[in-house]
């Protein structure tokens, strides 16, 4: 076993890691005009406590598919910066759709991962990220060209700038701490959560 690397796994994450209440919060704040898509979880907790938008749409199950629908939605509105925000552990559960992200190649789609190594929804298991596997690099292999991995939160502007542009797909791995935060729970009903989204975005009830 090479005992250096996994000395290492953890490296990235740093001693404590970044806020992950704050980057979301400084994150949003940045890109307004942003459509967001939010996996299980932590994620969706952490958009809504940075306040409610009619324009962000909350996963409460189909782990593994935030980036999927993202991906349909950027797809069908080119114009608009999409941006997903999503924890290691849905990102695992559906990494291939990083293979289609890349396949496709919607240039305003960004995919945020908050990676804190651990499953936080299950008890703070460890996460298969902080055994080595490395999401950036995954991304990159698939083929999204513009992946990269986050240490601190003074790189939320430049990120912010890159969503705006709408430069995808972009990819970005944001080491966070794992120490757990206080639940803030968005509204749950799906047939609702749905039609404001579509009233946000000038479309009718279906």
């Amino acid at each position: 076993m090479d005992t250096n690397r996994d000395t290492n796994r953890d490296a990235g994450r740093g001693a404590a890691g970044i806020d992950r209440r704050a980057f979301v919060a400084r994150l949003l704040r940045a890109c307004p005009e942003a459509l967001v898509v939010t996996g299980l979880g932590s994620p969706s907790y952490d958009a809504f406590a940075a306040g409610d938008r009619d324009r962000t749409f909350y996963l409460w199950g189909a782990m593994g598919g935030a980036t999927p629908l993202a991906l349909g939605l950027a797809l069908a509105q080119p114009t608009r910066p999409v941006l997903v925000v999503t924890g290691d552990g849905e990102a695992l559960m559906g990494m291939g759709g990083l293979a289609t992200v890349a396949a496709q190649q919607p240039a305003n789609l960004t995919i945020v991962v908050l990676d804190n190594g651990h499953f936080g929804e299950t008890g703070m298991q460890r996460s298969h990220t902080s055994l080595g596997t490395r999401l950036a690099d995954v991304a990159r292999a698939c083929g999204i060209a513009r992946a990269d991995e986050i240490r601190s939160i003074d790189e939320v502007d430049a990120l912010a700038g890159r969503i705006a542009a709408r430069e995808g797909p972009a990819f970005a791995q944001v080491f966070i701490a794992s120490e757990e935060v206080p639940r803030a729970l968005p509204p749950r009903d799906g047939a609702y959560l749905k039609t404001r989204f579509r009233q946000a975005l000038g479309l009718g009830p279906i």
